[in-house]
């Protein structure tokens, strides 16, 4: 299957200068940009432009240890690239997309990424936050980063204004210090907080674990393990219990099996405890999700051996090699609502099948994923369905193998 050309990238033009950006992977059907309103606002207020207030403020000196948490495409980091910023970020889409960003730009190459099971620089001078979408993620975030944090800090956090609530600044006020936002421009808004290091701040409650229901098949009363930001992570989720119920039963022979989009590692390693001949392999693009899963089957499957890989989709997987896919796609990417990621992990599903392999998917009855499924496997099949859910399986045909 032939990969679409890469996307014409578009220019963000900033204070730092303009710079050439796309998302990633670079997809010429897409039309949304690598950056927004509020990435620009953050920008300027670090080069000392006058915001909505008309107030002047002087330009942040950015010659020591810069971070930038959360980026959304690589726009705050390729801006701030002269300035060897860390970057901090939960995604492996964000990795590849600052990468591709810093080098289309010509940008030095002093740009250090960490993901957010790393350790975070010692000293931070800056601190930019780009709020994430999960409360979650953003205080495990504020907690892992605190104690770097010293009195003279620069502390700029950015969003949309949909994004930022009173509980986002109550997290700023309690681990970091005393908090206020900006005006909105542009439907953007600044967070700025002034460091207190002598803060007596709570303990991080991440990971958290909860046991599982006692009607969900063979993983009923075991434990999950759930880091900040993976999705559901106070309780199950009523599609993956939906599609617990409806698992493809062990095949008789050693399976090689993935959990596409895995999450926590509950699909995965309920495949595990039913079959303990088949292998299993974890993907997921979060970070903090394909490690939440490698702790949900440690504690449930001691003696079994797992594959953990973080990725997008199943992009390098070893085609026609897997014998069944089972996946519970996102409808989002970074806040956009898109049917893009469902459509990657079906197609890289089918690549990375066996002749004969199975695609399993459950989503909202609404979404139409079997139309999807038909297009790309000429074939699909209602396994189950409620009113909210449907269980769809397609085969991958040996003639289009």
């Amino acid at each position: 299957m032939s990969h679409p050309a890469p996307a014409a990238p578009a220019v963000f033009a900033t204070p730092f200068g303009d710079f050439d950006l796309t998302r990633y992977p670079e997809d010429p059907r897409d039309q949304l940009r690598a950056w927004d309103a509020a990435d620009g606002y953050a920008l300027r207020r670090l080069a000392g432009e006058p915001g909505p207030e008309g107030v002047d403020v002087p330009a942040v000196d950015l010659g020591g240890e810069v971070v930038v948490v959360g980026d959304r495409w690589g726009a705050l980091t390729t801006a701030l690239a002269a300035h060897r910023p860390t970057l901090v970020t939960d995604s492996f889409l964000t990795v590849e997309a600052t990468r591709a960003n810093v080098a289309r730009n010509g940008s030095p190459s002093g740009v250090r990424v960490v993901t957010t099971q790393d350790p975070v620089p010692a000293r931070i001078d800056v601190l930019i936050v780009r709020v994430p979408k999960s409360l979650a993620l953003l205080e495990d975030q504020l907690h892992r980063l605190a104690p770097s944090v010293h009195d003279d800090t620069v502390i700029v956090g950015t969003g949309m204004v949909t994004e930022i609530h009173t509980s986002t600044l109550d997290l700023f006020s309690r681990i970091l210090g005393p908090t206020r936002t900006t005006l909105a421009e542009k439907k953007a808004r600044l967070i700025l907080t002034t460091p207190d290091p002598g803060l007596a701040r709570p303990e991080n409650p991440w990971p958290h674990s909860y046991a599982l229901p006692r009607d969900v098949g063979v993983v009923s009363g075991h434990t999950v393990v759930n880091n900040a930001g993976v999705f559901c992570a106070e309780r199950l989720d009523i599609g993956t219990r939906f599609f617990l119920g409806h698992l493809p039963g062990p095949a008789g022979q050693p399976t090689r099996v993935v959990d596409l989009g895995c999450g926590n590692g509950v699909v995965g390693t309920a495949v595990a405890l039913a079959d303990p001949s088949a292998s299993v392999t974890f993907v997921d693009e979060s970070y903090q999700a394909v490690a939440s899963a490698e702790a949900t089957f440690r504690m449930n499957v001691p003696d079994g051996e797992a594959e953990f890989v973080v990725g997008d989709a199943l992009e390098g997987f070893p085609p026609g090699t897997a014998d069944v896919v089972l996946n519970n796609p996102p409808f989002h990417s970074h806040q956009a609502t898109t049917d893009a990621v469902a459509w990657r992990m079906f197609t890289g599903a089918r690549r990375a099948l066996r002749a004969g392999g199975e695609l399993w998917v459950v989503g909202n009855r609404h979404l139409g994923y079997h139309t999807k499924l038909k297009r790309i496997f000429g074939n699909c099949e209602v396994v189950a369905s409620d009113r909210k859910f449907v269980v769809l399986r397609a085969a991958k045909a040996a003639r289009r193998a």
